[in-house]
């Protein structure tokens, strides 16, 4: 079967392959193009393959809501070039519409699902870009929050946050809540904290602050004359500045510093006239915890000179 260099055109729009690849693939279906594209798939399967023992801790962090559900997912690649790419965007929007769509428990039934639009699942999806944009790709984590958010993404995709909220649907309406529940949002990305208060601390972790405090009072001489009452007095007081730096509503506001979050969230829910209560947040820093490649930016660039 014939094939023109219409056809090579149209395959690598498709694929995003090169064009010599796209000829040889055409070449090697005899001209059928259908067959052509699974020629191109099953060589990305190769290439990902290949590509299975580099590090991919770039990428980016991307988020998306449809009908009330949020998903937040974190694919990596090898490089930050890569982020910047807008098939590469695309594709990680296509994995959230399908996170969104089919619910999967983990990463492995993610992979499992049909890729949002297609008949291939999402494994075949990643073995095809990988394929076509010549880095490894890994889909790292996601998750998936009903009801009410507020959501942020900084630069290409560093650092994901969704914030859940507890309001009811004409205060959430308001544009004043909208500003609200970015500004929180935008504390998260911030501020580094674990919890959203003071009783989402588990008691384990106090008892083991409270350990480690009263430890380092042992050894501090000053501390030795000291009745119980002030000791104790002064293990609550160190309990609270582990609340002010661990517990979001107990933080200082980054746009006002002499209020803390909680009376921010209490004033906007007074302004508003109904309840407002911070449920729960989800922050995703891009690579966080995955090894890097040490290799410096010079020796990238020879490498790739010397080809």
């Amino acid at each position: 079967m014939a094939f023109t260099a219409k056809d090579v055109a149209e395959l690598r729009k498709q694929t995003g392959c090169g064009m010599m690849d796209c000829k040889n693939a055409l070449v090697e279906a005899d001209g059928d193009f259908d067959k052509a594209i699974k020629v191109l798939r099953e060589k990305g399967v190769a290439a990902s393959a290949k590509k299975a023992s580099r590090i991919a801790a770039e990428g980016l962090v991307a988020i998306l809501t449809i009908d009330g559900v949020t998903a937040m997912a974190e694919v990596n690649s090898e490089t930050d070039f890569v982020a910047k790419n807008e098939s590469f965007r695309a594709f990680v929007d296509g994995i959230l519409r399908t996170i969104i769509a089919n619910r999967p428990a983990d990463v492995e039934a993610l992979m499992a699902c049909k890729f949002d639009g297609t008949d291939d699942t999402v494994e075949a999806a990643f073995q095809e870009k990988t394929f076509t944009i010549g880095e490894k790709l890994s889909m790292r984590r996601f998750l998936i929050v009903d009801g009410i958010v507020s959501t942020y993404v900084h630069g290409i995709g560093a650092t994901g946050v969704i914030v859940k909220f507890d309001t009811d649907a004409a205060i959430a309406a308001k544009p004043e809540f909208a500003e609200f529940a970015k500004n929180i949002a935008l504390q998260v990305a911030a501020m580094s904290c674990q919890y959203v208060d003071k009783d989402s601390v588990p008691a384990s972790v106090i008892a083991e602050e409270k350990e480690i405090i009263l430890k380092q009072m042992e050894q501090d001489p000053k501390m030795a004359n000291k009745p119980a009452k002030v000791l104790e007095g002064i293990v609550m007081g160190k309990l609270g500045k582990f609340y002010e730096a661990n517990c979001l509503v107990e933080q200082a506001y980054v746009k006002e510093d002499n209020m803390k979050v909680g009376k921010y969230v209490a004033d906007t829910a007074k302004a508003l006239g109904g309840d407002i209560k911070v449920v729960a947040f989800h922050r995703y820093d891009k690579g966080e915890g995955l090894q890097k490649r040490e290799e410096n930016f010079a020796e990238e660039i020879a490498k790739m000179v010397q080809g």
